[in-house]
């Protein structure tokens, strides 16, 4: 699903909003959401999962054609882990007890 998906669908479950107002929502939304990585904090959406800003320190690497070293930088990254509700639906068959 792309953005513009989720603007569509959430238009057609909430007739009562126009599409420029769906489109305001989800900008909102994903954009708080990108303040708080921005800035280095976590962000959970219970069910769904939560994201996180990880450092990964700088390391020695390997051209894989050449085989010669490289110095890879240190860099930040995203990371998301899928709350449990979502691994469930994901995976029905491993969460019957």
């Amino acid at each position: 699903m792309i953005r513009s998906d989720l603007v569509l669908r959430l238009a057609a479950l909430n007739p009562h909003l126009y599409e420029k107002d769906c489109v305001a929502l989800v900008d909102a939304i994903l954009g708080r959401i990108s303040d708080a990585l921005a800035a280095g904090d976590r962000v959970e959406i219970r069910g769904f999962g939560s994201f996180a800003v990880k450092e990964q320190r700088a390391r020695q690497g390997r051209n894989p054609r050449h085989g010669v070293p490289v110095a890879v930088p240190a860099k930040t990254v995203l990371a998301f882990k899928a709350g449990k509700e979502m691994r469930d639906r994901l995976n029905p068959e491993a969460a019957v007890p």
